[in-house]
């Protein structure tokens, strides 16, 4: 199948039910951007020129004392180098890394380097990842063709900022901040050759310093900032190699920790401002219905609430406070429609999906050889299963909070988005102004994982609506029921598997599935085998599904992996050693898979009622493998008792904040796999809060992550996601060796309580 390592962050724009928002994912962003540019459509004429906007960039982080470098990094004459990072920090930790990167290759004093979140302006759209996803867009021989000045005015005409898809460090990191950092470490050099009136080859750079050894005379980086400036910068600089990094593949302890553990980082739901008031708000219950009816009145007469805004699909009650808006929603009785979605259900949506599977037509297949032939050959055993996985919530820590002021024709926006100017854009439209007439200033946030891109929530434009109806800033805060019950999920799924076998090994296999959100082209299909096919059927109910942590991995890599279990017990093999039959001998994929083995010690005994399950997935260009050892409790719930995780990404730029960030996936893998489940009754979500929406707890969890790296120096992969889609298989696979019983829908507790 398609082996693609730069997975898409979401899908195409699709047809919607009535009420629901069509979603435009970045390959449809892409797409159209590049057809504009390619046809002459006219974007030259509509954002700035590559160099006109480097300039403008330029000017917004220089300043009187410091020198700007491609709207990317700033020099002080102090020595002090400040990174901007067009990723927004919601705990990942790249921009510590995307900080190393640059300043590894500038050979600056890490002691003396500052990282900031780079402003929501057009200047800073990101051109690194439009570069990085294009070939997945357009081919690599097409995206070859565009030279950097055209994908930069892509990534203004998108615009493109956005923080996800595990894309800082593979595309951000390698095609940005390392090349920004080597061509302004050549500019200071030639700076300094000119200054001391000697060869650029008898230079040497290190700790912010350029010195020339023959002479013993140094020059400081802020003494050559101004004149390198001035100097034009290489579009492709020499790198350095490996065995030159200084920070690179370093722990280096991260720079957001500090704010977090002392109390003075401010999130979204923090931010405050003089005479702010403060609102809450309740949406129709059923997606796609509309407010009929309410009386103001009840919240009215509550102290302190000052407003009622009626929207076409929802409520909200302005207060002085938060408690007091509560209180005041709490008092209305609003009635909506149910956008006659009143028959959806979560067993409504399987069934339906059954049927789409059995008799329609897929909309997209992927694949090799004559599967079909290969089930009817002489000989074969086949091996069918069927799987489910529902909807999922992204769970955040810090449920959705936006503030807005609109003040002598602007629009000011403070809160956490994963993507800062289409939120500007979005807010624009909301308020019916021009974009240059909203300003957004981004914040870290508590968790995302997909959840804050705004193509896919409403509360920007409930902001930008309510903002210009209050004569003060307002804060927008989503309760946490409000926030589960209106996500936008991980797609409820279910997949058909078939595979035929013959003397120990996989001759073909088949998955069918439906779903909103293809995988073809983006969840590699691993196994070597001589025919395969991948067929998605397009289903989409009444929910907005989005991008949840790894995608469509965390589907595709259960479904895989629980049926190569199922296929090598049919073949009466070892689940690993069955594995390592259909992976391709000295591939990365055999490495990984082996050494997982080897560090969870695969065949030493294990007590009694305790299993041992494997898994390998590739996602978001980085290989990884799991191993999760794995009991029943008294109640019947699963106990993890062991992880162990094996990585191979390529380069791992900060070993420390992969490891955590690997810990993470896994955890988080574990969590929506054992008791996490969004389930639907008559339209509605039927869940509201941690109460009915469990998250792991920390007893439950694995007492340690065992997380080891393999440095390949293959092509620079994702961290932040690939960590997640082994543990639910892993999880699965060591309960069905521990009890005799296989487990084919998620979640786990929902079986282990029948």
């Amino acid at each position: 199948m398609a082996d693609n390592p730069n997975p898409d962050l979401d899908i195409p724009e699709t047809a919607a039910p009535a009420g629901k928002p069509k979603r435009k994912g970045v390959k449809r962003r892409v797409f159209l951007a590049g057809s504009a540019l390619v046809v002459g459509g006219g974007i030259f004429g509509v954002w700035w020129t590559d160099s006109s906007a480097k300039a403008r960039g330029n000017s917004l982080i220089g300043g009187e004392g410091k020198q700007a470098f491609g709207s990317v990094m700033t020099i002080a004459d102090d020595d002090t180098v400040t990174v901007y990072s067009p990723h927004i920090d919601f705990g990942q930790g790249s921009q510590t890394a995307l900080g190393q990167m640059l300043a590894d290759e500038l050979d600056a004093d890490w002691g003396k380097v500052t990282i900031e979140q780079a402003p929501a302006d057009m200047a800073f759209a990101n051109a690194a990842l439009a570069k990085g996803f294009l070939p997945t867009m357009a081919g690599d021989f097409a995206a070859g063709l565009l030279p950097d000045s055209v994908i930069g005015i892509m990534a203004r005409s998108m615009p493109l900022m956005i923080t996800g898809g595990s894309s800082a460090i593979r595309f951000t990191g390698e095609l940005a901040m390392r090349r920004t950092g080597a061509a302004v470490r050549a500019a200071l050099v030639a700076e300094a050759a000119d200054r001391l009136g000697v060869p650029e080859s008898e230079l040497t750079t290190s700790d912010s310093k350029v010195t020339h050894a023959k002479s013993g005379k140094s020059l400081r980086y802020g003494e050559l900032a101004a004149g390198a400036a001035g100097r034009s910068l290489s579009s492709d600089p020499v790198l350095k190699t490996r065995d030159q990094w200084k920070l690179i593949g370093k722990p280096v302890a991260r720079r957001d920790i500090p704010a977090k553990v002392d109390g003075s980082a401010v999130y979204g739901i923090d931010f405050t401002l003089p005479d702010m008031r403060v609102a809450t708000i309740a949406a129709a219950p059923v997606r796609g219905g509309k407010l009929e009816s309410v009386d103001e009145a009840p919240a009215l007469a509550v102290k302190g609430v000052e407003k009622v805004v009626k929207l076409p699909d929802a409520v909200i009650v302005v207060a002085k406070g938060y408690w007091q808006a509560q209180k005041g929603l709490a008092a209305l009785s609003p009635k909506f429609s149910d956008g006659g979605h009143a028959a959806v259900s979560t067993p409504a949506i399987y069934a339906a999906q059954d049927k789409l599977m059995a008799g329609g037509k897929p909309d997209n297949e992927g694949g090799a050889g004559d599967v079909d032939s290969a089930f009817t050959a002489a000989g074969v055993k086949l091996v069918e299963a069927e799987y489910r996985v529902p909807f999922l919530h992204h769970a955040m820590m810090e449920p959705f909070a936006l503030t807005g002021h609109f003040k002598d024709g602007t629009l000011h926006l403070w809160g956490g988005m994963q993507d800062p100017l289409t939120t500007r854009t979005k807010a624009a439209k909301a308020a019916g102004l021009d974009i240059e007439k909203v300003v957004f200033t981004p914040m870290i946030m508590g968790g995302g994982f997909g959840r804050r891109f705004p193509d896919l929530v409403e509360i920007i434009d409930q902001v930008a609506i309510l903002a210009k109806q209050v004569p003060y800033p307002v804060k927008l805060v989503w309760s946490r029921e409000e926030e589960l019950r209106h996500g936008t999920y991980r797609p409820q799924s279910s997949a058909k598997l078939k595979a035929s076998l013959k003397d120990g090994k996989i001759t073909a296999m088949r998955m069918d599935y439906a779903q909103s959100g293809d995988a073809e082209g983006e969840v590699p299909f691993i196994y070597d085998l001589p025919a395969t096919s991948r067929r998605h059927f397009a289903y989409q109910s009444n929910q907005i599904d989005g991008p949840w942590r790894s995608v469509n991995a965390t589907q595709i890599g259960f479904y895989t992996e629980s049926f190569m279990d199922e296929a090598a017990a049919a073949a009466g093999e070892d689940p690993y050693q069955f594995r390592r039959k259909h992976l391709a001998p000295g591939s990365r994929h055999l490495a990984v898979l082996d050494e997982v083995a080897k560090r969870a010690s695969w065949d030493s005994p294990l007590p009694d009622g305790v299993g041992r399950g494997i898994a390998i997935v590739e996602s978001f260009g980085t290989i990884v493998a799991e191993v999760v050892e794995a009991t029943l409790k008294e109640d019947g719930s699963a106990k993890v008792l062991k992880a162990f995780a094996v990585v191979d990404c390529g380069t791992t730029v900060n070993p420390l904040n992969a490891e955590a960030q690997i810990m993470g996936g896994c955890i988080m893998g574990l969590s929506s796999a054992m008791g996490e489940a969004v389930t639907l009754d008559k339209g509605a979500v039927v869940q509201s809060n941690f109460a009915d929406y469990p998250i792991l707890k920390l007893a439950d969890a694995p007492p340690a992550v065992d997380v080891h790296f393999i440095e390949s120096g293959a092509k620079t992969g994702g961290i932040g996601e690939p960590g997640l889609p082994p543990a639910s298989p892993a999880l699965a696979n060591a309960l069905a060796a521990a009890t005799g019983k296989r487990i084919r829908n998620l979640p786990v507790l929902a079986q282990a309580k029948a």
